[in-house]
């Protein structure tokens, strides 16, 4: 008789626990360079704050929150800056020379 091994889904967003961990995990996504993974980074760090509250502090409808950080969602710059600044973050300029080292550090 075998036994079935029962795997339960991990939600990231329960390890989101302090400002370190979050900024790391977001500059994580941002040099991996790919959209969609960057759309789910900012949707777990936004379930762990809470997604009324990132919605209510960037101006956006919870549903609009959703749709924006959906993995096949499209956002404008601006949606993005708004939910940025909401979680405490915002986007700056580095050397790519920088951001090369720190990857392969």
């Amino acid at each position: 008789m075998s036994s079935a091994v029962k795997i339960k889904p991990v939600d990231i967003a329960e390890y989101l626990d302090n400002e370190e961990v979050i900024e790391e995990y977001l500059k994580q996504a941002i040099e991996e360079g790919d959209q969609t993974l960057l759309l789910h980074a900012l949707s777990d760090v936004a379930k762990a704050r809470g997604m009324s509250e990132v919605a209510k502090k960037s101006g956006l409808s919870r549903e609009g929150l959703y749709k924006a950080l959906s993995s096949d969602a499209k956002p404008r710059y601006e949606t993005l800056q708004k939910v940025l600044g909401a979680l405490g973050f915002g986007l700056s300029i580095k050397p790519l020379s920088e951001i090369e080292s720190r990857q392969h550090a």
